[in-house]
């Protein structure tokens, strides 16, 4: 038990760690999308740092396992993980955005070690998913495909044709993950488009559904270890998130979605994130 509470401890001050880089490399950009970068910080560093099976010295390893960042707007999160993990230096996230540097706005699988899918038109990656996922069954591998997705992102129709693909082709070796921090880009996703009972939705297809909190990150551990047990087709934990998670100034404001801070707002975020 002290093993396990010392692995969740290293694994929160790695999510602060992302924060700060977040933070710092949208401010140097003056633009990006801090809210839903910060609100899987939780998820990407236990993923990144106990959960998966991946090599930043040889990133196209054929046995890795891989994340496919449907919301690839918040590729800022991922970013800052895959810096820390060795696959680029850290130096490069404060090229985020500009040009002719490696970090775009969104992840680019041709041009970014560690990137496993070209993301940003959102709805897309699940249907990727399920590809890696399908191949790593047929070629007999071990690998596990992970995919997140953005709560506003599920009012993408694609999103469920490839849902039921998933529960059709028993891809129990995929798991989602759906960042529902309640905000997108024009508000409130209940007012934009009500997507209650998400996890009833995914079940009614065919998915093994948990419901977790999305920043408690023995729950993140939890979820993998159940969604590794469960046979015959894929899990998806729906994770209750807070937009902007860590700074104060930015929780819960969905104006903060694609809005980068200030020099003043991001020192002061910086202040909040000490560890």
């Amino acid at each position: 038990m002290a093993k396990r509470e010392e692995s969740i401890r290293k694994i929160e001050e790695r999510a602060k760690t992302l924060r700060r880089h977040i933070v710092t490399m949208l401010g140097e950009a003056r633009s990006g999308h801090p809210g839903g970068s910060l609100s899987i910080a939780d998820l990407v560093a236990t993923l990144y740092f106990e959960i998966m099976n991946h090599d930043s010295q040889n990133p196209q390893w054929e046995k890795r396992d891989r994340l496919v960042l449907s919301k690839g707007h918040a590729a800022p999160a991922v970013y800052a993980a895959l810096a820390e993990a060795g696959y680029f230096p850290v130096k490069e996230l404060m090229g985020l955005r500009k040009v002719g540097q490696m970090l775009q706005g969104h992840p680019d699988m041709k041009n970014t070690p560690g990137i496993e899918a070209s993301t940003g038109s959102l709805g897309q990656g699940l249907s990727m998913a399920n590809g890696m996922a399908l191949a790593a069954q047929l070629d007999q591998r071990s690998s596990r495909i992970y995919v997140i997705l953005g709560d506003g992102e599920l009012q993408e129709g694609q999103v469920w044709e490839a849902a039921m693909t998933s529960a059709h082709r028993k891809l129990d070796n995929l798991m989602a993950f759906v960042d529902y921090n309640g905000l997108q880009i024009d508000g409130k996703v209940t007012d934009v488009k009500s997507l209650d009972r998400i996890g009833e939705r995914f079940a009614s297809f065919g998915w093994h559904v948990l419901e977790i909190d999305g920043h408690n990150v023995g729950a993140i551990l939890q979820a993998d270890e159940t969604a590794r047990q469960t046979k015959g087709r894929p899990t998806v934990a729906v994770c209750r998130t807070i937009k902007g998670k860590g700074v104060s100034f930015m929780e819960n404001l969905g104006n903060w979605h694609g809005v980068a801070p200030n020099a003043e707002q991001v020192q002061t975020a910086l202040g909040e994130l000490e560890i």
